[in-house]
């Protein structure tokens, strides 16, 4: 099982590294280390999906990314992603999202767009256990006063729940949405900003405290006003260690002297958990305030 994972994780770093290149099956399974025919097959087992459509919606989504933030040209976008025309572009693109991206590219709206997850190993902890002696960084974080487009739960108290409430794939139409903190997050909020019968774990993007932009349907705005954070960063960490990477935030939150700073933890402001991603390290931002008079 091991060597399967292996091999799915090393097509999955493959179309990463050459997406905008021809990818073809036997690239696929000169990576993999198999034939065309078994890593395929691994490919659609462990990940639910075929290559071929793996590749096709993370290069529609990456092109959606670009419309949104650049001046690009519509053929630009489309040969740069792998189709011969435009119309094979435009007719791809309205299957994946619903609407034309010409239209799109002229007055974005929220998409759900395609993100990728790596499979986990399976191996015990004991088997991966990290390094004791990790450094954790913390620095001081003003954010502005803001609005937050989020989408609640019922009873989430940690990102699983939640998925299992909101679904996974609210991540997706987050990513698509801009942020100005350049990515979506993940929130446990205060009681004043939960509604009745509904979770304290959320997923939103912030935007400006102006925004009259489009809210999706089944979304909440909430307002949020300037506050000091205290963001805990741990070092870059392998995928399957990702629980470790989060345990070792959590226990240094729980270790931290906020006297040290003059500082007492904020409970009226919610606590921001940025997405897990191995190469930056674990991230968390956590309220505080002055205890200075």
């Amino acid at each position: 099982m091991e060597e399967q994972i292996k091999a799915v994780r090393n097509m999955q770093d493959f179309i990463d590294a050459h997406l905008y290149e021809n990818i073809t099956a036997a690239d696929l399974a000169k990576a993999a280390g198999y034939s065309s025919w078994y890593a395929n097959r691994l490919f659609s087992y462990w990940l639910k999906i075929t290559p071929g459509e793996y590749i096709r919606k993370l290069r529609l989504s990456k092109s959606a990314l670009r419309l949104r933030d650049e001046q690009i040209k519509i053929i630009d976008v489309a040969f740069e992603v792998g189709f011969n025309s435009v119309d094979g572009y435009q007719r791809a693109f309205r299957r994946e999202f619903g609407c034309n991206p010409r239209e799109y590219a002229k007055s974005p709206t929220a998409l759900s767009l395609f993100t990728p997850y790596g499979i986990l190993s399976s191996k015990k902890r004991e088997e991966h256990r990290m390094s004791e002696t990790r450094n954790i960084f913390i620095q001081v974080v003003d954010k502005p006063a803001r609005k937050v487009v989020i989408k609640r739960g019922i009873k989430a108290r940690h990102y699983f729940e939640y998925c299992e409430e909101a679904g996974c794939d609210v991540w997706g139409l987050l990513m698509s949405m801009k942020s100005i903190s350049g990515e979506p997050v993940c929130m446990w909020l205060p009681e004043r900003y939960r509604k009745s019968n509904t979770s304290e774990y959320v997923q939103g993007v912030e935007v400006e405290l102006d925004y009259q932009g489009e809210v999706p349907d089944g979304f909440d705005v909430i307002e949020l006003p300037s506050s000091r954070y205290l963001m805990f960063q741990g070092e870059p960490f392998a995928e399957e260690d990702y629980e470790e990477a989060i345990e070792e935030i959590w226990k240094a939150e729980k270790k931290y002297d906020l006297t040290l700073l003059n500082y007492a933890w904020d409970m009226e402001n919610p606590r921001i958990q940025l997405e897990p991603i191995g190469e930056r390290g674990y991230i968390e931002l956590l309220p505080v305030v002055s205890l200075e008079v």
